[in-house]
């Protein structure tokens, strides 16, 4: 189950609020405000992602 960037909440695809896509790789949110703050400083939250996994 992927998991919020931002907050690290566990989400699955189907619940998500929101979702972005950044250099090929799709992120899913529990929120608007998550994914607000993931499109402010995606490489941040692309990298924590990364390192989450």
């Amino acid at each position: 189950m992927p998991k919020d960037p931002v907050c690290k909440m566990e989400i699955s695809r189907e619940d998500a609020a929101a979702e972005s896509e950044y250099k090929g790789n799709t992120y899913y949110f529990c929120s608007e405000e998550c994914k607000e703050s993931f499109e402010k400083q995606p490489d941040r939250y692309a990298e924590r992602a990364k390192k989450a996994v």
